[in-house]
């Protein structure tokens, strides 16, 4: 994919929230994602590919704690339909305890074929609003995207 800018990676992610903007998050939700953008599909491949194209180019997953890359990548607003972006990249671990108010939509994107995310391969993951984790991974090393409505994340003390 070369060189991505966030301004393009922002398009990309626009076309996903465009279609799920004021949807209960919830387990239909995450049928219908797993549905309508497959996990062999083009653009989950495409999101794919530019993640790790701006993972290589440093402006993504640029901070470091615990043996995980992260990063906010795009604030909550109007050109992504009230979603944040985050961005994390996990071999073997698990990370801080928190709670998701709003709920949150996780992309799983393994690097290493047998890589998991909370026992979820390749694919999407929905969590209801309140949901609390450990978020984990498992089987190698993968990139998680998560899209939390109004960007609300509560890290537990």
């Amino acid at each position: 994919m070369g060189n991505i800018t966030v301004e393009e990676f922002t398009a990309l992610i626009a076309g996903i929230t465009g279609r799920i903007a004021g949807q209960t998050l919830d387990s239909q939700l995450d049928a219908r994602l797993n549905a309508e953008f497959p996990a062999d599909g083009a653009e989950f491949n495409r999101v794919f590919e530019a993640c790790k194209a701006a993972i290589a180019a440093g402006w993504m997953c640029d901070r470091e704690a615990g043996g995980i890359k992260f990063g906010r990548v795009i604030k909550p607003g109007d050109a992504i339909h009230g979603f944040s972006v985050d961005v994390v990249e996990m071999k073997d671990c698990r990370g801080p305890h928190h709670r998701h108010p709003n709920g949150e939509i996780d992309m799983i994107m393994p690097l290493d074929a047998g890589a998991e995310f909370d026992g979820r391969g390749k694919g999407w993951l929905v969590y209801p609003s309140g949901h609390a984790h450990y978020p984990t991974v498992t089987g190698g090393k993968a990139i998680v995207l998560y899209l939390l409505p109004g960007g609300a994340i509560e890290f537990t003390k």
